[in-house]
């Protein structure tokens, strides 16, 4: 059965987290979470409030990391998820996390990335000539690294799947997965 990694961190997006995995497991596949370290991570809810500019934090669902970064081997995966939330800020930084994703992107496998997701991918080059959503926030992230920003719920490029943000989930994981069963199908 083909194995789907989701990589993230502390601070990441609940339900971009969340939902991909749910999904992900109702379709059939086998999925690990990854983060810099096994440990019980905590997530956040970004809301909407009227009197705020911006959005709002607040702690989400705790959920166990599966495997470290450091110990991934990106040949056991047929896929990898990127959620938004804070975790990509710090995500970018490690050199595992790099390792793993440039494998990703090298070997042509998919790859569904959401709102700030794009920012833990903007320095690895992999945007480069590529279209994609983000978080609407990103975009000069995205172009400074040279790819294209599209406000839209659901972009397809190449292996590459990426949305604006949670209320995205119906579209980005609909081509998701349509990407892993033309490229990792299940066995059934």
């Amino acid at each position: 059965m083909p194995k789907i990694l989701i990589i993230t961190g502390d601070a990441a997006e609940d339900l971009e987290v969340m939902y991909p995995y749910q999904r992900l497991l109702e379709e059939g596949y086998e999925v690990d979470i990854a983060a810099p370290t096994v440990k019980q991570l905590q997530f956040v809810v970004h809301d909407f409030v009227s009197s705020f500019d911006t959005y709002t934090e607040k702690p989400g669902h705790c959920w166990p990391a599966d495997v470290a970064l450091a110990d991934v081997h990106p040949a056991d995966y047929a896929a990898a998820v990127i959620p938004g939330g804070r975790a990509p800020e710090f995500l970018r930084m490690n050199p595992d996390f790099r390792r793993v994703i440039t494998s990703f992107f090298a070997e042509n496998k998919p790859v569904a990335h959401i709102c700030h997701a794009a920012v833990a991918l903007a320095p690895l080059g992999v945007l480069e000539g590529r279209r994609t959503a983000a978080w609407p926030a990103c975009a000069p992230d995205v172009e400074m690294a040279g790819g294209t920003f599209v406000d839209a719920e659901a972009v397809v490029d190449g292996n590459m799947v990426s949305a604006r943000a949670w209320n995205d989930h119906p579209a980005w994981m609909r081509a998701f997965v349509e990407l892993l069963r033309e490229r990792a199908p299940l066995k059934r």
